[in-house]
């Protein structure tokens, strides 16, 4: 599995739990099981959600899914 989707399934794990839609990046970080904390990796990469959430700006938000938030999150950091 790639970098990309290796990630992209964490986040999205991350936050099988979290009620959408979320409707500010304070919602996001406390949709994650650790807040800013919690932690994605594969390989070399790791990204904490607070580092991603600093990818985000406020036209990014609601978000209606996970899936949503993790392309969005992959798209800005390029991967």
């Amino acid at each position: 599995m790639s970098v990309k989707n290796e990630i992209r399934k964490q986040i999205i794990n991350a936050l099988s739990g979290a009620q959408f839609p979320i409707a500010t990046p304070k919602a996001l970080l406390e949709a994650f099981p650790h807040g800013a904390d919690t932690k994605c990796k594969s390989g070399d990469i790791e990204m904490t959600a607070g580092k991603a959430g600093t990818l985000l700006n406020s036209d990014d938000f609601p978000f209606t899914s996970a899936e949503q938030v993790a392309d969005t999150i992959l798209e800005r950091a390029g991967l």
